[in-house]
């Protein structure tokens, strides 16, 4: 198992490596730069250059990756042209939030996912299952923004039950019981919205991995055995299909870094996805190449999850 869990560390250095590289290079691709647009338009272009030259965005690439990348591993990721702050400490307090938020929607996921899996692959083929199937078909072919505005108009707008907008309501005591409530109230609609389109994927994966479970030659001797359904469904089945969902919360990560993007910005969520589109609009390329980065680095890291909890979960898997 340590051996497994080394090679496969091992294997993600280069690979983060090699993504900072590339989020690097497509960042001073992109026309502009952090000074475009933000002075005085009245500013002759000599002005322009040497404040340029003085903040090192005329040097060359291979120099300014080798500052940014050994900046980085020194936890220093630079100054953020926009906030007037490090990059460090500006995308410290928003991660905060985005993994509140992450958390929420897990939560909500699994809540939801696993008993409707359960029940569609329990009783497949009943007017119950084609209703959650409905739901999932539902939820596949309608986008999550499209969704999550829907969520704020209702809910938010119309009925006025949650907030609109921010992650804490303004005046509050921070560490106090009425900040802790509020920070909770506001997660809730965001976090639902996303987990209800995001639970689909799941509910279809329980479904088809009990249905097909229940068609294995060791389910049919056990019933031969004279074994109850209740045994065979709960000993049996539910154990072996329950198996890979273990393995697929790795991957949930990278579907949680694409939706809160699009979530924080409709709920106006103070986190990295609302902190990433931002600063692309002000050409703030050393938080662009930051967040990204760290989203990367998360899609990376939960597939080795993934991976590791599935050979912790199931004896059976022998990887040497």
């Amino acid at each position: 198992m340590w051996k497994f869990i080394v090679r496969r560390l091992l294997i993600t250095a280069p690979q983060i490596l090699l993504l900072s590289l590339l989020v690097f290079l497509m960042a001073q691709f992109m026309p502009g730069d952090a000074l475009t647009g933000l002075l005085d338009p009245n500013v002759d272009a000599e002005t322009l250059e040497e404040q340029r030259e003085k903040m090192g965005m005329n040097d060359p690439w291979h120099i300014k990756y080798a500052d940014w990348i050994t900046g980085a591993v020194q936890g220093d990721l630079g100054q953020s042209f926009r906030f007037k702050m490090p990059v460090t400490e500006l995308v410290g307090e928003r991660m905060i939030n985005s993994f509140w938020l992450a958390l929420v929607t897990l939560i909500f996921t699994y809540v939801i996912a696993i008993p409707l899996g359960i029940t569609s692959g329990r009783y497949n083929d009943s007017l119950l299952d084609q209703s959650i199937t409905g739901y999932t078909y539902l939820g596949f072919a309608t986008p999550l923004f499209i969704f999550a505005l829907i969520m704020v108009w209702i809910f938010g707008f119309s009925l006025g039950w949650f907030p609109t907008s921010g992650s804490v309501a303004p005046g509050l005591e921070p560490g106090s019981f009425d900040y802790i409530m509020s920070k909770l109230y506001h997660l809730i609609l965001p976090g639902l919205s996303m987990a209800l389109i995001q639970t689909v994927s799941t509910v279809q994966y329980l479904r088809t991995e009990i249905v097909d479970t229940k068609q294995k030659d060791f389910i049919i001797t056990a019933r031969a055995k004279g074994a109850s359904e209740s045994r065979v469904y709960n000993r049996h089945i539910l154990r072996n299909s329950l198996l890979p969902i273990a393995a697929f919360f790795g991957f949930e990560i990278t579907t949680l870094i694409s939706g809160t993007v699009f979530i924080e910005q409709i709920f106006g969520y103070p986190g990295m996805g609302q902190l990433f589109l931002e600063s692309i609009t002000q050409r703030d390329y050393s938080v662009v190449s930051s967040v990204v980065l760290l989203f990367g680095m998360a899609s990376i890291l939960g597939a080795l999850i993934s991976d590791i909890v599935l050979s912790l979960v199931d004896p059976r898997i022998r990887i040497k």
